[in-house]
């Protein structure tokens, strides 16, 4: 699969994730809503992304899970590094389309914050990291190493629901760099938007570094030992 069919997957990934989670956020903002609709959003629009780019690109559509994928040996760096450009571009794409759409005031666009934004910036990227954290293990678990099959779409997309149940009214629960990048960049608002890079980039890394480290093996081996079951099994098929 090319790098410009891929990049342009991630592109779409990425759009489609801001678009319907920001513009969730922003409408339960703005006319009252739950959380848990806002956390079905972003969790039926991502399962929705996986099943729908993710054999073109693995549907990243997060910065900071291309982060755990590069750590844990599943891209080379060029290709992580054009991933990062086009899912931000995604982001500022569908936060102006939103602006647009919503304006001309909108109260928040869905921006990622909460009560511990903008009053405890520790605990604020604590947080994100440990949420990502979560997020990515499920990735490399599901996606990368290829456990649960065709189930690997309602997988990942049940883990952004779950932490945005827990985390949204206290950071915004972003766990995606991309995800606070575009809403924010549309509104004008930077100064929080660090901190959303920092809390998510950190539990990614940290997910792809424990997976290469531990778990990785363990799938592989998994791998080759259901190949050496089944070789008998098609041996007999042959002879019978």
């Amino acid at each position: 699969m090319g790098i410009g069919k891929a990049a342009l997957a991630e592109f779409l990934g990425t759009f489609t994730l801001i678009f319907i989670g920001a513009g969730a956020g922003s409408l339960t903002a703005e006319q009252g809503g739950s959380l848990v609709s806002v956390a079905l959003a972003h969790g039926i629009a991502l399962t929705v992304i996986i099943y729908t780019w993710g054999k073109v690109s693995g549907a990243h559509v997060n910065p900071a899970v291309t982060l755990g994928v590069l750590v844990g040996g599943g891209i080379s760096l060029p290709k992580a590094m054009t991933y990062w450009v086009v899912q931000l571009a995604g982001a500022a794409a569908a936060g102006f389309l939103l602006a647009y759409l919503l304006g001309p005031n909108p109260k928040s666009l869905g921006e990622t914050v909460g009560s511990l934004t903008a009053t405890d910036t520790a605990k604020t990227i604590v947080l994100e990291g440990v949420l990502t954290f979560f997020l990515v293990s499920a990735v490399m678990s599901c996606g990368v190493a290829g456990n649960f099959g065709n189930l690997v779409g309602v997988g990942i997309g049940s883990v952004l629901a779950m932490d945005i149940l827990f985390g949204g009214p206290l950071t915004g629960a972003s766990m995606n760099p991309a995800r606070t990048f575009g809403p924010a960049v549309a509104m004008g608002h930077y100064s929080y938007m660090w901190m959303y890079f920092v809390g998510p980039g950190t539990g990614g890394l940290v997910a792809g570094a424990l997976y290469r480290a531990l778990f990785r093996a363990a799938n592989t081996a998994r791998t080759s030992d259901s190949a050496e079951v089944a070789a008998p099994k098609r041996k007999m098929s042959k002879a019978a």
